[in-house]
């Protein structure tokens, strides 16, 4: 692989450590910079009592605090951090066209329950719609259960 940017999209949930791990490795082997991606939904998207991952109506600030927190594995990898608004898949995928990225690296699974049912699949969404390789990573059962 010869990518020069690989595009990271984090919902801030445990299950995107594992991608994190792998699109750092990508990165750094390719000699790719990593471009780290949160998508601020809005407040209907997690409303109903659902807190954004663990914070209640978070504001700018607090997003763009937790997106500064998640960085490569691997301190050697160039990144840079983005937050974006609105629909995630629709945001990441006009993201990853601008920024003309070589591959998304994301994991499966984020929301879970009567949410990603009403929402559907993000990581099927990008996949569809992404002009860009996608590889998707879901975290192997015995990961998920030690988190």
């Amino acid at each position: 692989m010869n990518a020069k940017k690989i595009l990271f999209p984090t919902d801030f949930s445990h299950t995107g450590d594992s991608a994190l791990r792998l699109a750092t490795a990508l990165a750094r082997d390719s000699g790719a910079e990593l471009l780290i991606v949160h998508v601020q939904e809005p407040p209907m998207a997690y409303g109903g009592g659902e807190l954004y991952y663990g914070v209640p109506n978070p504001a700018v600030e607090d997003l763009e605090r937790m997106l500064a927190a998640v960085k490569p594995t691997d301190p050697n990898v160039r990144f840079q951090h983005r937050l974006a608004t609105g629909d995630p898949a629709s945001a990441i995928v006009r993201l990853a066209e601008e920024e003309q990225a070589d591959l998304i690296v994301m994991g499966t699974h984020g929301r879970t329950g009567f949410f990603r049912l009403l929402m559907g699949s993000v990581a099927e969404a990008i996949v569809r719609r992404a002009k860009c390789p996608v590889l998707t990573f879901k975290e192997p059962a015995e990961e998920k259960a030690a988190v």
